[in-house]
């Protein structure tokens, strides 16, 4: 894997309408991606957090982080997954 493949973004999100239906709270979704890169050598671009309700259509700041994924900023994204 050379320098421009290891590249990530970070995307936490956390929504703003039922507190018990997510457990992860935004600061331990970091604390584990961020654990995660440095175990895989990972190079953290950017890291984007989102808080806000499901119920209204459209999320700015993942349509942010998809455009700057497409002009080729970062490899991919690390989640969490709430299966894990």
């Amino acid at each position: 894997m050379n320098n421009q493949t290891k590249k990530f973004f970070i995307y936490t999100r956390k929504s703003t309408d039922d507190k018990d239906r997510q457990v992860r709270s935004i600061a331990d979704q970091l604390s584990e991606l961020k654990e995660l890169a440095l175990k895989e050598q990972l190079e953290i671009v950017d890291v984007f957090v989102e808080k806000q309700t499901a119920k209204i259509p459209g999320r700015p700041i993942f349509d942010e982080m998809l455009k700057r994924l497409e002009a080729d900023e970062a490899v991919g994204i690390l989640a969490w997954h709430p299966l894990c």
